[in-house]
């Protein structure tokens, strides 16, 4: 970590408001959020910027449309745009509207900067227009009269027009895309080198004078500064470049990172450094073009509509679990599919296997042997396991860093989690139930330190990510959240006093999942595609081990009367000894969100501790009976082993209340 704060300046691009954002979107401004908070966190001086394109032809034919003023109807789409934001805990530090008075200042200096310079200068289009888009095209550049961007039909266009010299900085900007890490990933390079640079540079119309909703060109009234000079320009008119306070721009420009969809990177890779060159300002060190998110193998698009609404899946499945998803389950340069099966799968693997388990797991163990109260163990006083899920601790930092600088976001996931891993593997390695009954009270107390250190630090570095879910967590341990990574290594916390608390993440029935997104699709609460949300049926088997009876004939049982029998998989949520009964365990279960009482004479082969997290089979239909003063409410399987019960379990994962035949 720095020393001394560091400035770094991070961006999204600007958001075109002719309609609500989609979890496309989404997935460009959590990334962003991700790293300027793993920035903060780092020690470095953030200023996180987002936005909307708000002029242009498209946003004035839409207002007209809908009986609104152009400023009224994106004044509307940016107030919902800022609610998204405000949902899924978007800290950025500057939102810019190019209708802001400021903005619109700067644009106007900075294109008579431009055209007093020679670098515009007025004459006539003539060519192909495409209003979606907003772009114009030579006839080579639109096949059939098509857009390349978009695939809809252009129109001809001929426009008196002013021209930035776009030509004059063909060689500069070969040499910046080929022989420096000015855009990445390296794909990207070859397709602005090949598709754009090495057939030659035109020069590049910056005005309209068929419309009017827009920034006006200074000395020439019936023209429009378009989109190229207006939008880009934001990321420096934010920091006040072009105003008497420019201490912002003093400061943090250089942009750090410039992050987008590809289908944008032609404009920040090429338009924008030239215009920076021209005005002979620093360009920016990074620029990132990651992949489009996909559904049905076709790009999101409003236009198409084919786009999910991420206000219904947030509220649906929490903040967290889209956020993480989005970061987790999509690879930075790569284009990648939305799949609703995929996103349900990866939070129940993810966030209620891996870290929602660990964390009742440990925090049960540590009231149970130790009343919450858990301290630094002296050296010697460990496992032969502690060794390398404290390798794993201390090296989390670095790996996940490292990850980080690249932009490899998914990457740096994949490491964290393989802490979450190794310390559930640390559990069934140590067994904490055998040191208990052992007596070995400084082993056990080891072990819970060294599991509640590795949540702790796990949970630190997952703060970028997700927020919600690391409150509860710290709150469960009883500290304090973390300001920074500063403490990022094994033993900083001299003692816990934990407490329990309720799941993290509520585990989600796929199949019912599946069809309830597809019902509110069809009631038009989201837009996902019927194709996508897929109805398939999970396949739920296991084979019953009841005990072999000798007497076959006697025992033999129809058909019907083994169908009478319903068993259900379930999950135990909480477990304890029964009072004065040596063998019996209280279980709690949860069988598809309907929670069961279950009393089971198991506890001479199974600990509470052991119990916390296990797939059982439950008779679901049996009667219910009192044992012990207590009503339970059905009977798990066990097979019978040397005369010891043995639980029944699914082979692979199975959803709570999943049918068992």
């Amino acid at each position: 970590m720095p020393t001394k704060k560091i400035p770094y300046y991070i961006t999204t691009p600007i958001y075109y408001p002719s309609d609500s954002l989609h979890i496309g979107h989404c997935y460009t401004t959590v990334c962003c959020d991700a790293l300027a908070r793993f920035k903060r966190l780092s020690g470095f001086d953030v200023f996180y910027l987002t936005g909307t394109d708000e002029h242009g032809q498209k946003i004035e034919e839409k207002a007209k449309q809908a009986g609104k003023t152009p400023k009224a109807f994106v004044d509307d789409i940016v107030k919902n745009i800022k609610d998204l934001w405000k949902l899924m805990g978007i800290s950025y530090d500057g939102y810019i509207r190019t209708t802001d008075k400021k903005h619109k200042a700067a644009v106007q200096k900075i294109f008579t900067t431009l055209y007093e310079k020679g670098d515009i200068y007025k004459s006539t289009y003539r060519g192909r227009y495409c209003t979606p888009c907003e772009s114009y095209w030579t006839p080579s550049q639109s096949k059939d009269g098509k857009c390349p961007e978009c695939g809809r039909e252009t129109v001809e266009s001929e426009e008196e027009c002013y021209f930035f010299r776009l030509s004059k900085y063909e060689k500069p900007l070969l040499d910046l895309l080929q022989n420096t890490d000015y855009l990445e990933p390296k794909s990207r390079v070859n397709e602005m080198v090949n598709s754009f640079l090495k057939g030659g540079l035109e020069d590049l119309a910056v005005s309209r004078s068929s419309f009017s909703w827009g920034v006006p060109v200074p000395h020439d009234k019936k023209h429009t500064v378009y989109v190229w000079i207006d939008a880009l320009t934001n990321y420096i008119t934010a920091l006040g470049y072009g105003s008497e306070n420019d201490t912002n721009f003093q400061k943090y420009w250089p942009a750090d990172c410039h992050m987008m969809a590809r289908e944008i990177v032609r404009f920040h890779s090429i338009i924008w450094p030239a215009l920076l060159m021209a005005l002979d300002i620093p360009l920016p060190k990074k620029v990132f073009g990651h992949g489009w998110l996909l559904i049905e193998g076709t790009k999101m698009s409003k236009s198409l509509g084919n786009v999910i609404d991420p206000f219904v899946l947030c509220d649906r499945y929490s903040v967290d679990a889209i956020r993480y998803y989005l970061l987790r389950e999509l690879s930075g340069g790569q284009d990648g599919e939305f799949n609703a099966e995929n996103m349900l799968t990866r939070i129940n693997a993810d966030l209620c296997n891996d870290l929602g388990n660990l964390v009742k797991r440990t925090t049960a163990m540590a009231k149970q042997y130790f009343e919450g109260k858990v301290v630094k163990p002296k050296a010697g006083e460990g496992t032969e396991f502690d060794g390398t899920l404290q390798k794993k601790m201390d090296g989390l930092f670095n790996a996940v860093s490292q990850r980080m600088d690249k932009l490899e976001i998914s990457k740096s996931l994949e490491v964290l989690f393989e802490l979450i891993s190794e310390s559930n593997k640390y559990i069934d390695l140590t067994k904490p139930w055998i040191l208990n009954k052992e007596g070995k009270k400084k082993e056990l107390n080891a072990v819970l330190y060294h599991l509640l250190e590795a949540i702790r630090i796990a949970t630190t570095m997952l703060l970028p990510y997700i927020q919600n879910a690391p409150k509860k967590i710290f709150e469960l341990l009883g500290i304090k959240e973390p300001k920074d990574f500063k403490d990022m290594l094994y033993g900083k916390i001299k003692s816990y006093t934990t407490k329990e608390g309720d799941a993290l993440f509520v585990r989600l029935v796929i199949k019912k999942e599946l069809e309830e997104l597809e019902a509110a699709k069809a009631g038009g609460e989201t837009k996902i595609t019927a194709s996508q949300i897929k109805n398939d049926t999970e396949t739920v088997g296991a084979v019953t081990n009841r005990p072999q009876q000798n007497n076959k004939e006697t025992n033999m049982i129809t058909i019907d009367e083994f169908f009478k029998t319903e068993l259900k998989v379930a999950e135990v949520k909480a477990c304890e000894k029964v009072e004065k009964a040596d063998k019996l365990l209280k279980l709690t279960l949860d069988v598809g969100g309907e929670e069961r009482t279950v009393v089971s004479g198991i506890a001479l082969s199974y600990t509470p501790e052991e119990m916390v997290g296990k797939k059982v089979v439950l008779v679901y239909n049996l009667a219910p009976a009192k044992l012990r003063g207590i009503e339970s409410q059905g009977m798990i399987l066990c097979a019978v082993q040397d005369d010891k019960p043995i639980i029944v379990s699914p082979e692979s994962f199975v959803d709570n209340g999943g049918i068992v035949r």
